[in-house]
C-alpha cells in the first residue's frame, strides 16, 4: 500500500554506513522480492503520485571516514549519519518512491581542480585546498604544467589562455575561487563507488518496485570543474566557443542536465540529498532554480530538500563552509522549495499527495 510507511527491512545495518562492504545482489534480490510480495508493493509503474529521489554524490570519496574528501560536517561524522538516515528514508519510503537517481562526481588525475595541473617556479605543485586567483595566474605564481598537455589532448598555448579566462568567470559568477581539491572519486577507484549501505538501499528498492536507477556521471571533463548536476562551472573555452563537453549518461541517456531538470516535469516531487551541502548539492540546486524560475515557476514547489541527509564540507582549521551552505537553503525555502527532514512522515510534508 502506496501511502502507508514500511518498517525498515532487518538486512540494514545503521551501524555500517561509514564502511565498505560487498553488496550481496542474489540474495538481497530474493529478498527484496520477498518484501515487495509481503507488503504489498507495487511496481513504480502503477505510481499515481510520481517521486523522484536525486542522491547527489553518495560516493566513498565524500562518505567514509578516512576517504579523500570525508564530508564531516562540524559533528565530525556528517556523511555517516547523513547516509543513515538516508538509507532508512529510502526503506521506509519504498512504495513511495517512483526512482532513484544517483549522481557520481567522476575524475581523473589531469584536471583543472588537481594539483599536477600547476606548477610554480621551483617545479612545485599547489597543495590541496590551494585556492587559484586571477591574479595567481596574471602574476604566474601558479602555471600550467606543460608536461601534461599531450595526456589531456590541448595545446599549452590554449590551457595557458584557458586558466586566464577560467579564473575570470569564476570570479564574474561570484562562486569561491579556483580550488585544488586532493585526488578524489578517481574513476575505477574504490572511492568512487556509492556508498555500501546506499547501494544496497538503491538496489532493494530497483528489485522491489521494479524501477531501474537513473545513475548519471559528472566532472570528467579536465577543464572546468563540474559541482552542479546540470553543467559545469565554466562551459566556454579562451575563444569563447564551447568546450566539447560529453554526454554526461553512462547508459546513453540523455545528459544529466537535460534529465535532471526535465525530472522537474515527469514528476509530482523531486527529492534531493548527498554531499555536499555547500557544494555539489547547493549548487545543482541552485541551478535547478534558475532553470525553473526561467520555464515553468511551479517546478520550484516540487523540490524538496532533506536537510538532514546532506552536510557541508568543513576542514577544521582550514576552511568552514557551514555558514554558505545554510544561508543557501535559506534562499532555496524563500524561493518556494521545502526544506524538510527524512524523519518527518511524508505525507505532512506540503504538496504531497499520496
Amino acid at each position: 500500500m502506496k501511502e502507508r510507511e514500511l518498517p525498515v527491512p532487518p538486512h540494514f545495518i545503521p551501524d555500517k554506513t561509514g564502511e565498505v562492504f560487498r553488496v550481496e545482489y542474489e540474495k538481497l534480490s530474493r529478498s527484496a522480492s520477498e518484501w515487495s510480495g509481503k507488503h504489498g508493493i507495487s511496481p513504480s509503474s502503477k505510481d499515481e503520485f510520481r517521486i523522484s529521489l536525486i542522491l547527489v554524490d553518495a560516493q566513498n570519496t565524500f562518505c567514509i571516514p578516512g576517504f579523500e574528501l570525508f564530508v564531516g560536517g562540524r559533528t565530525g561524522r556528517g556523511a555517516v549519519d547523513d547516509n543513515r538516515r538516508l538509507c532508512e528514508f529510502i526503506y521506509r519510503n519504498l512504495g513511495r518512491i517512483t526512482e532513484i537517481a544517483p549522481t557520481m562526481d567522476t575524475h581523473q588525475a589531469m584536471q583543472i581542480f588537481h594539483g599536477i595541473f600547476f606548477v610554480n617556479d621551483e617545479g612545485e605543485h599547489p597543495a590541496p585546498y590551494t585556492l587559484i586567483s586571477v591574479e595567481d595566474i596574471e602574476e604566474g605564481r601558479w602555471k600550467f604544467n606543460k608536461e601534461i598537455s599531450g595526456s589531456i589532448m590541448y595545446g599549452e598555448d590554449y590551457v595557458e589562455s584557458h586558466l586566464l579566462h577560467y579564473t575570470r568567470e569564476l570570479r564574474k559568477s561570484g562562486k569561491y575561487e579556483l580550488t585544488v581539491w586532493p585526488y578524489h572519486a578517481m574513476l575505477g577507484g574504490i572511492g568512487h563507488a556509492l556508498v555500501s549501505s546506499v547501494e544496497e538501499a538503491v538496489f532493494f528498492h530497483s528489485i522491489a518496485r521494479l524501477s531501474q536507477p537513473d545513475i548519471h556521471v559528472k566532472g570528467d571533463h579536465p577543464l572546468t570543474e563540474h559541482y552542479s548536476v546540470l553543467g559545469p562551472e565554466v562551459s566556454t573555452g579562451p575563444d569563447g566557443r564551447p568546450l566539447n563537453l560529453r554526454a554526461e549518461s553512462l547508459f546513453q541517456k540523455p545528459a544529466a542536465s537535460e534529465s535532471i531538470y526535465g525530472k522537474l516535469g515527469d514528476f509530482d516531487a523531486v527529492i534531493i540529498a548527498g554531499q555536499a551541502k555547500s557544494h555539489c548539492v547547493a549548487w545543482t540546486i541552485a541551478d535547478l532554480l534558475k532553470k525553473a524560475v526561467a520555464g515553468d515557476k511551479s517546478h520550484v514547489e516540487k523540490i524538496y530538500l532533506l536537510e538532514d541527509c546532506t552536510s557541508p564540507v568543513v576542514v577544521p582549521g582550514v576552511i568552514d563552509y557551514t555558514g554558505d551552505a545554510d544561508r543557501a537553503f535559506a534562499e532555496f525555502s524563500e524561493a518556494g522549495m521545502h526544506v524538510v527532514r527524512s524523519t518527518d512522515p511524508i505525507e505532512t510534508w506540503p504538496g504531497i499527495k499520496l
